[in-house]
């Protein structure tokens, strides 16, 4: 008998005779013929062929296709040399109308039936094993020396007649240091499933308990893994159950077929091409994929609304890579809340200033595309107002329809978690994500001021509560939009402020959000917002890891989010009907065509074509 230990270095054709003779005393083929693509194998009857195939085209990250036989052919000579699919894995199952009816460790008394049969041959993650290891990056089941954990999950695969099934993921625990070398090791080898699909909490897939995988071995974790997901081709035996065909054949889970051809030592030709690895929640642990170039395009934006045109002192409070991450966490948001509105003219009906509104719908209007839920929370007094600046938008073209429009009023200590979650419970949010844009903020004495330091706490009701509350509710994150350091989400900076703006010691908001945009002009962050989430949805990388690559990449609906997006025609028409509703603006009190003392014309206008 073999030991697996002796079975790295032998070639491929060496280990099929072996596992032919069956003389091998091991249970799965993880690390087995290092350096050689290794493949899933599905056998349906020849009728349900076609449709298996388009079902692997369209769900090519668990069920990338190496190669589809002619009925009855047992070898797959662009794979391999003197192989028999009948005898060449280590061990099969069958399925009869959908049910597993046996394990076999050859197919060859089913020879006749396999006449009418196709075999798909299938990419298979163990095939990357050596690539990771390559680049310093532990493999943690052939350390332990058991098969890979696989799970079933929540995620739908995009069905092709009567091929539908959820998604299989293998995980493998990889130290947190070592994620971006293994995204960067794996994304290039899409024949082996390329890059992972999800990377941190298991149960953001609908993985209850990882000591519980549905195929393989538990793999442990060390302290400092984290747990690492890839589309899986076990994927296709789920498919295979689903389809309930007369008679199927699939390999066991672990035991695959190993071929000829050796792995492509791909390399990312161009640096815009590299990915790049960003925690974005630690409760639940979640983690998210964007290239190079769409990151660097992000960093630019930040830098760009960055300026200081008031000569604030904001540039002490700015902090780098905070609009990536915000924007990579909305990416991944089913449904946002936004908040704006600061009552800075207190003498004036209404109140409010007109830096908030246009970036808050700004915001809205690029989730409305992108077929997010999002709805907007404001104070009762100026519902009427925001009604009718909704209904502008729509009007203007800048919303595709009217928004929900709420009001929060605290009644008892558990208001804000009944507003946030279904019957009050944490594990059922309405929203994943809350922005808050030109927000009034609470400062450390329970009050509301505005940059003059007037306190004008009776023209605030208590939305902050909603971001305190959001602390304590797994998967909903917050951001906080600014520009002067007294806006609802700017505690993250509150030092910063209390030592570099004026009359920071009294006005700071002492409310944190998890991320903390800071701008010349709080509008420039809602643009800066929405123009980052068109980049991320247009980058191939970041949306295969939206899609956890399964179905086709959304970049057909390219069209419709870039016309989403602010223009200087649509800000300047939304200008001109807040000025007609009365809403001042900030710095001035004026009713004129200016944002914050600024002037639209070639100041606000020109951010706008600078951003886009």
């Amino acid at each position: 008998m073999f030991l697996k230990g002796s079975l790295k270095s032998l070639l491929p054709h060496v280990l099929r005779r072996i596992i032919r003779c069956n003389r091998l005393s091991i249970s799965n083929t993880s690390g087995m013929a290092e350096g050689y693509k290794q493949a899933n194998v599905v056998i349906l009857p020849k009728s349900l062929a076609d449709d298996f195939e388009k079902f692997c085209h369209a769900n090519d990250g668990p069920l990338p296709l190496l190669y589809r036989s002619k009925p009855g052919d047992w070898k797959c000579p662009s794979l391999s040399s003197e192989s028999d699919i009948r005898t060449d894995c280590l061990q099969y199952k069958m399925y009869e109308h959908g049910a597993c009816t046996g394990s076999l460790e050859s197919l060859k008394e089913y020879s006749e039936q396999l006449k009418d049969m196709v075999t798909f041959y299938l990419g298979c993650s163990f095939s990357f094993e050596k690539a990771i290891q390559n680049a310093g990056i532990p493999v943690r089941n052939v350390e332990q020396k058991c098969n890979v954990s696989m799970y079933k999950t929540a995620v739908p695969c995009y069905g092709v007649s009567t091929f539908c099934c959820n998604l299989v993921v293998t995980m493998r625990p990889i130290p947190e240091r070592k994620l971006e070398a293994t995204v960067l090791a794996t994304s290039e080898l899409k024949e082996a499933h390329g890059a992972p699909i999800h990377i941190g909490d298991p149960g953001l897939l609908g993985i209850q308990d990882l000591s519980k995988p549905d195929y393989g071995d538990p793999v442990h974790l060390h302290p400092g893994d984290i747990p690492v997901f890839w589309a899986c081709g076990v994927t296709g035996v789920e498919a295979v159950i689903n389809c309930r065909a007369p008679l199927a054949f699939t390999h066991s889970p672990g035991c695959m077929f190993i071929t000829d051809l050796k792995n492509d030592n791909s390399i990312i030709t161009s640096s815009r091409e590299v990915p790049q690895v960003y925690c974005i929640s630690q409760d639940p642990l979640h983690y998210s994929i964007v290239s190079t170039e769409a990151a660097q395009k992000i960093k630019t934006l930040e830098t760009l609304i960055g300026i200081d045109p008031g000569d604030r002192g904001i540039i002490h409070l700015c902090r780098p890579d905070e609009l990536l991450k915000a924007s990579l966490s909305i990416s991944h948001a089913r449904s946002v809340l936004i908040t704006t509105g600061f009552p800075t003219h207190f003498t004036y009906e209404p109140p409010e200033e007109n830096d908030g509104p246009p970036g808050a719908l700004a915001i809205a209007a690029l989730l409305q595309a992108l077929e997010k839920e999002v709805a907007m929370v404001t104070d009762q007094r100026a519902m009427s107002l925001n009604k009718k600046i909704i209904e502008e938008a729509v009007q203007l073209g800048i919303l595709k329809k009217p928004i929900p429009l709420l009001s929060y009023q605290r009644e008892n200590d558990d208001s804000a978690l009944m507003f946030l979650c279904e019957n009050g419970n944490p594990r059922r949010p309405r929203f994943d994500h809350l922005i808050a844009i030109e927000r009034a903020g609470m400062a450390a004495d329970g009050n509301y001021y505005n940059a003059r330091k007037v306190n004008i706490k009776h023209l605030v009701d208590p939305i902050d509560e909603l971001f305190l509350a959001a602390r304590s509710i797994p998967g909903v994150t917050t951001t906080g939009v600014g520009d002067g350091g007294n806006e609802l989400g700017m505690g993250k900076v509150k030092d910063a402020v209390k030592k570099h703006i004026k009359n920071g010691d009294v006005i700071a908001c002492d409310v944190e959000a998890d991320f903390t945009i800071v701008a010349g002009v709080s509008n420039w962050g809602g643009y800066a917002i929405a123009c980052a989430l068109y980049i991320l949805n247009t980058c191939a990388i970041h949306d295969r890891y939206l899609r956890r690559a399964v179905g086709f990449p959304r970049l057909s609906k390219k069209m419709v989010w870039l016309s989403a997006l602010p223009s200087v025609t649509k800000e300047e028409n939304l200008l001109k009907a807040l000025v007609r509703h009365g809403v001042r603006s900030g710095k001035t009190a004026s009713l004129e065509m200016e944002v914050d003392g600024l002037p639209f014309y070639n100041t606000h206008s020109l951010m706008i074509e600078n951003l886009l």
